[in-house]
């Protein structure tokens, strides 16, 4: 059930020229009285709890900060696609929303969807961000990234890593991993992390690339060892451990985010200002603070930011498909 949140020629020309100054005075003033009714928010679930959690947090502030419900709308199905195409085909007038992770790009990279994230979608805010951790099975006589990929060539089709889901994130970026460091080894899908974590630690499969946020716990319990993070950038909640690029697969990143998106055709002025608001709410939260223990980070980019993040990454991913082959 959905939850709400509740607020704390000559002529030709002139006419044209009219409506086009007219068309200018009503964009402001519609985005500067928006919200003046309750605001959906759909949710993809199946990307996992956090982007629920991330979604609350937000709908919360907002609902205060505008003096309007935000409705949580939980969907699933069809690995997501079904609240994304929902959203996508909503009026384009800020009051039904998107807040997914970063698979609305990777599915629609690897298989035909109804929805296209690009042309179907005002970006509003890449909201947060978070790495993914290179966890091994603790008796892999393995150190290091460099020591898997020595392995990995030493005895090509022999070392076996975890998916969780085909297609998804996880997914294609073992496979790039595999393609940039130039071995050959063999991928084994499972339907999720939570049936992933425990092939790995069990040896059943070699190695996997975790988040963070779950992957964390386990290490610390000693159940898997991390190998490296694989943002751009070393994670403040483990200092010490490289990134996956510092240790010998230059190129590779992978950071998985949940943004929020609206219809195409959504006022510019609304997005820019639940941007602000939804990036305001976030830095503020008690959920910012835990979040960077787990190696969570706040983003709160432009509708801008966000737009370009996901072209960047669509191209990206679409090659990563063919260049592999990956039957769609």
């Amino acid at each position: 059930m959905p939850e709400q949140y509740l607020p704390q020629g000559v002529g030709t020309t002139f006419l044209a020229m009219f409506f086009i100054a007219a068309l200018g005075e009503v964009a402001p003033a519609f985005a500067q009285s928006y919200p003046h009714k309750p605001v959906r928010i759909v949710v993809n679930v199946t990307a996992g709890g956090g982007v629920d959690t991330t979604a609350r947090v937000v709908a919360q502030h907002l609902a205060s900060a505008f003096q309007q419900p935000f409705v949580v709308d939980n969907r699933t199905g069809a690995g997501g696609s079904i609240g994304i195409e929902l959203v996508a085909k909503a009026p384009p007038d800020g009051y039904t929303l998107l807040i997914c992770s970063s698979g609305i790009v990777t599915n629609a990279a690897f298989r035909p969807e109804n929805y296209d994230p690009v042309r179907d979608f005002q970006p509003v805010s890449n909201l947060t961000s978070m790495p993914y951790i290179l966890v091994t099975t603790p008796s892999l006589q393995v150190k290091s990234v460099r020591d898997l990929v020595a392995m990995a060539k030493a005895k090509p089709d022999t070392v076996r890593y975890a998916t969780s889901g085909i297609g998804g994130i996880v997914h294609l970026a073992s496979v790039r991993f595999d393609m940039l460091s130039n071995t050959k080894m063999v991928s084994v899908p499972y339907k999720g992390s939570a049936d992933a974590y425990p092939a790995v630690a069990n040896g059943d499969v070699h190695w996997f690339f975790g988040a963070s946020i779950s992957a964390l716990p386990i290490v610390r319990s000693g159940r898997l060892h991390a190998l490296a993070v694989t943002s751009a950038k070393r994670s403040e909640a483990l200092p010490n451990l490289p990134t996956v690029a510092e240790s010998g697969v230059p190129g590779f990143e992978l950071v998985g985010w949940f943004a929020m998106f609206a219809p195409q055709g959504t006022p510019i002025a609304i997005a820019e200002k639940l941007s602000a608001e939804a990036r305001r709410g976030l830095q503020q939260s008690e959920f910012a603070r835990k979040g960077k223990a787990q190696g969570n980070e706040i983003v709160g980019s432009s509708p801008d930011e966000l737009g370009s993040l996901v072209k960047t990454e669509l191209a990206t991913w679409r090659k990563v498909v063919a260049n592999a082959g990956l039957k769609r």
